[in-house]
């Protein structure tokens, strides 16, 4: 079942027109979306080593899109602070097995995202059954990375990220007596990166319906410059370009809801309540780890005219 059928009234400066995954397939984002979590990793900061075994990880896949899930975003290499990189071959030891698994069992609904910043695996992923490509350096990391998914006429999804995530740490934790990554008008930073990252991807032969923005909600940004950033999404929004929400169980979602050092089991509630919120404000795509309360409390948002 999907999250909902009623439309919704997007947000004035919310595209709503198709996402263009495939040269053929459109996913109607009239309504926002859900991307389900689906970490190949050890170490994750929510979900790190519960799907390392791939018949696991390609049940957990497809209960998630019974939930209501129409994307599955797949990731072999975690990005939590101070993560280290991985190797491209480690990666696709990873991933391969269970995208090859999800990708013939998936309803037509559905598609698969690769969550990688390796046009290496980006590849492999791709003709293993992906249709999307997540890169949380927006092409920055691998210079082929562009050409590849103009090449493939896949998804692209290009996220801010201010600092590696080896040179990171939680939005959290950030020493108020020094100065955090970003200093400014964060939101105008974002939106001129964005812009820009968008600008090159098109450049590249990107088409524009394939493109979609992530903020990157806890990505070297400080707890209140996370809340400045999801207040502007219409403002970030009207770059001309969808925006994807991914806020699940971060740091700053425990801090804003619990308001004391968290972990990521208990953050649940705050993370429902700011989706939700994003959503409102113009969110296309809601990434999150937890399918069946968000389409619950996506049916009941998009229950009002």
């Amino acid at each position: 079942m999907q999250p909902a059928n009623t439309p919704n009234p997007p947000s004035p400066h919310a595209p709503s027109s198709p996402w263009r995954i495939a040269p053929s397939r459109l996913i109607d984002l009239i309504t926002p979306k859900l991307m389900g979590i689906l970490n190949i990793t050890p170490d994750s900061f929510a979900d790190g080593g519960k799907h390392l075994d791939p018949a696991h990880a390609i049940n957990a896949g497809l209960a998630m899109i019974a939930e209501g899930a129409t994307f599955l975003d797949i990731g072999g290499e975690s990005t939590r602070p101070g993560s280290q990189p991985v190797p491209p071959d480690e990666q696709l030891r990873r991933v391969l097995p269970v995208i090859r698994g999800l990708a013939p069992k998936l309803p037509p609904h559905a598609a698969i995202s690769i969550d990688t910043t390796s046009a290496t695996v980006a590849a492999a992923a791709l003709d293993a059954g992906a249709s999307i490509v997540n890169d949380v350096s927006a092409g920055r990391d691998d210079p082929v990375m562009l050409a590849l998914a103009a090449q493939r006429r896949c998804g692209l999804i290009l996220m801010h990220r201010e600092r590696h995530p080896a040179a990171d740490r939680f939005s959290d934790r950030y020493d108020p007596h020094q100065p955090a990554p970003m200093q400014g008008d964060v939101v105008a930073s974002v939106r001129v990166f964005l812009a820009d990252r968008a600008d090159a991807a098109v450049r590249a032969g990107v088409s524009r319906d394939a493109i979609v923005l992530d903020p990157g909600l806890g990505f070297g940004k400080t707890v209140d410059q996370n809340l400045a950033l999801i207040s502007s999404t219409p403002h970030l929004a009207s770059l001309g370009f969808p925006i994807l929400s991914a806020l699940s169980r971060k740091s700053f979602v425990g801090r804003i809801g619990l308001d004391r050092d968290s972990t990521p089991d208990e953050r649940l509630p705050a993370t429902l309540a700011l989706s939700l919120r994003h959503a409102q404000l113009g969110a296309r795509i809601l990434r999150v780890h937890d399918i069946a309360p968000h389409a619950q409390a996506l049916r009941a948002f998009i229950a009002f005219p």
